[in-house]
């Protein structure tokens, strides 16, 4: 996720879409593509729930040059407003119920500029991989590390477990909590805040999207004038 030729497509397409404009991002992070982000002149502030990531962050550029706001990206409020608001790496799953998924639309359209654009990078659930009675799949595995994700389908809910070992016989294991959605539920989720879909690609780089794609990048956008519905 930090190579070149993942974050470079990324914040190309990230400067197109904020049009001159001010970007917002939800769960900045470490500032991986927020810092690349800024130094191409783009001004970039950041909500973030974790004050360890927002003090990495602080050790790649001050409070002057990236302003973050300590809070949950579905409540909190960052001051003025922003012709693009995004969310990069499937972080929105990381809201655990529907209902904070669509607070996070709704808060992402009352930082927005008329026009403005929100912009989501989530992966797309891979049940067509889980075989019946099975409630585990393997996500991904390379030498010294193996990745599970085990489902449960009646609450929409997937825990990644990340195996990391060397030669020895002990490993160590670190898991994260997601609510996973399907494209058609984050249009919906959409809609209620009053955005359009733009556009949804495979990728960053633009490839088109289609139904073996594992992940997309979907854009989307409030009217250019009249209400909205927050």
């Amino acid at each position: 996720m930090f190579a070149a030729d993942v974050v470079g497509p990324t914040v190309d397409r990230l400067a197109e879409l904020s049009a001159g404009g001010r970007a917002l991002e939800f769960a900045i992070g470490t500032g991986r593509v927020a810092v690349p982000l800024a130094e191409r002149g783009v001004p970039v502030t950041g909500i973030e729930l974790s004050r360890p990531m927002v003090d990495r962050l602080r050790t790649k550029v001050d409070e002057a040059t990236i302003p973050v706001v300590v809070g949950d990206m579905s409540t909190a409020v960052a001051p003025g407003s922003y012709t693009l608001v995004y969310l990069v790496f499937n972080t929105i799953a990381n809201l655990l119920t529907q209902a904070e998924q669509v607070a996070c639309f709704r808060n992402a359209a009352r930082h927005l500029t008329p026009g403005g654009r929100f912009v989501i990078e989530l992966w797309v659930p891979e049940l067509r991989t889980l075989p019946p009675g099975r409630e585990a799949t393997v996500c991904h595995s390379e030498p010294g590390y193996i990745g599970l994700d085990t489902y449960d389908v009646l609450n929409q809910h997937v825990v990644s477990h990340h195996f990391r070992f060397s030669d020895g016989r002990q490993a160590e294991l670190f898991r994260t909590p997601h609510r996973y959605i399907w494209p058609a539920e984050l249009d919906l989720m959409a809609q209620l805040a009053g955005f359009e879909l733009q556009s949804r690609h495979a990728d960053w780089a633009g490839s088109d999207f289609t139904a073996e794609s594992p992940s997309h990048v979907s854009v989307y956008r409030l009217p250019p004038h009249g209400t909205r519905r927050t």
